[in-house]
């Protein structure tokens, strides 16, 4: 299994959209892929899908459903297990429970981490086989994308963490914020972070969060979707 962690830090830069495209994209490379929205008592993969109401995370890890019973095929070409907002005591759960349901799900699995540096986020992220960290042009998004990578290094020194700047302008933007990381992270945290990808700022990508359908289903051909396609291929193994 390889779990792909998305996490921001802070919400709003568009962490879910990537999600949803990510796993779309690995789903039409040929990888089997699930997406599981972690967020737990915020969830909204299930709304930016246009997904009816029925069984979630939440009825699984109180054990009331195996997972298989939760787990639902979307036309994409991936299996979708969905969150439940509003649900305070998910909201203070420690992951646990939910990292090792994600041990046991097959293929690759690409998970929507909540916004936050609480135990959750950190044990989830901790684990991740790739941990993507999402940042866009803005300052407050800079400041918490840092925050993320210096304690998945506390967590994780092993682990390995990237930046994918969502949102950016064009190329040289997006090469300027992760720049900005990884200079702090060469200053402060002992070594830099790489630089996994970008996805330009494309007004389809709000097009298709209206349509509650993946960006990569309306708007195949798309800037957005080009690059998250060729994220997709920086991340999987390459062929012997």
């Amino acid at each position: 299994m390889r779990l792909i962690t998305i996490a921001s830090g802070k919400g709003g830069v568009g962490k879910t959209c990537l999600a949803i495209g990510l796993a779309q994209a690995l789903a039409e490379a040929g990888r089997p892929v699930t997406l599981v929205d972690g967020d737990l008592g915020l969830a909204n993969v299930d709304v930016q899908l246009g997904l009816p109401p029925g069984p979630d995370l939440a009825a699984v890890l109180r054990g009331q459903l195996p997972p298989e019973a939760a787990l639902r095929r979307h036309p994409a070409g991936f299996a979708v297990l969905p969150g439940r907002s509003g649900d305070a005591g998910l909201a203070g759960d420690d992951g646990a429970a939910l990292l090792a349901l994600l041990r046991a799900l097959p293929g690759e699995v690409v998970l929507d981490l909540g916004a936050g540096l609480g135990t959750q986020q950190r044990r989830l992220a901790a684990a991740a086989g790739q941990l993507l960290v999402v940042a866009t042009e803005e300052p407050t998004s800079l400041t918490d994308a840092y925050a993320v990578l210096k304690l998945h290094r506390l967590d994780a020194p092993s682990g390995r963490a990237g930046v994918v700047v969502n949102q950016a302008a064009h190329a040289p933007a997006a090469r300027r914020v992760h720049g900005a990381l990884d200079a702090a992270c060469r200053s402060f945290l002992g070594g830099g972070v790489p630089f996994l990808g970008w996805v330009r700022r494309d007004a389809h990508v709000g097009q298709a969060i209206r349509a509650q359908a993946p960006l990569l289903t309306r708007f195949p051909n798309c800037a957005a979707a080009e690059d998250l396609r060729a994220l997709a291929r920086a991340l999987l193994p390459v062929p012997a």
